[in-house]
Parts: structure tokens; sequence; C-alpha cells
């Protein structure tokens, strides 16, 4: 014998408006870690592309030291006046030091020539835009015939 349904609804009823709840609980965890998942994934992104571009200028500083020390073996009859940090008495050294100024973010490059022993040091300093103040700094002898 079947027996007789409260109010018109089945025993299963009750049962099935309570999996609604949890399928609606677990649509919104797997939201929430999905949302959590693009976070991260942006926030590596910006420091991927920070990464970057101090790598790029630190290469760039680089590139720009060893620029100079090839202008300096072409023009030794010139190179005790590659020297100070305005290179004042020398054309090629001043427009380095205006091409370092408008390549690196607050660049700035200086030059140090000792005569007697024909050693070179050059310091490129620039800072990031995150703030950070950076120094690279090359050291070589430069020796003519």
């Amino acid at each position: 014998m079947l027996t007789p349904h409260l109010h018109g609804r089945s025993p299963r009823s009750g049962t099935r408006s309570l999996q609604r709840g949890a399928t609606l609980i677990e649509s919104l965890v797997a939201m929430l870690l999905f949302s959590l998942g693009v976070l991260a994934m942006v926030t590596m992104q910006g420091a991927m592309v920070n990464a970057q571009t101090d790598a790029k200028i630190r290469a760039d500083a680089s590139y720009l030291a060893n620029e100079l020390i090839g202008k300096m073996w072409s023009d030794l009859k010139n190179i005790t006046t590659y020297n100070g940090t305005s290179c004042a008495g020398q054309t090629r050294c001043a427009e380095w030091q205006s091409k370092v100024t408008r390549q690196l973010p607050g660049g700035a490059g200086a030059v140090t020539f000792d005569s007697s022993t024909n050693n070179v040091t050059i310091t490129i300093g620039w800072s990031t835009p995150a703030g950070g103040a950076h120094q690279y700094v090359t050291h070589t002898t430069i020796a003519g015939n």
C-alpha cells in the first residue's frame, strides 16, 4: 500500500532543494578559485614586466659602457681627455653622456682615466620607474702603442 503524501509533495522534493543549494555553493567556490587563479596570473605578469624592464636597462647600460670603450680605443691620441663627469674637453665623451641621459631613466655617466696605468673606469647610474637607484661599473685597460 502506498503511503499518503503530505501537502501533495513527495518525500524526495526536500532532498532536491538541498541539492540545488549545494550545487550553487559548489559553483560559487569554483568561481572563487578561478578568480584567485586569474589574480595570481595578473600579479605574476606584472612582476615579469618589471623584471624585463630592469634587465633591458642593465643591458642598455652595458652596451653604452662598451660603446664608450670602443670610442676610446679609436681615439688613443686624445684618451686623456676622456675623464670626469662632464667630459667638457671631449666632444665624443660629451655626446656619449648625452646619449646615456636620453636612453636611461635618470641616467648619468662618468669616466675616470688613470694615465699612469691606462686604466679606465666607466660608471653609469640610473633610477628605475619603481624608484630604485642602480649602477653599472666596468673597468678596462687601454694601452696604445
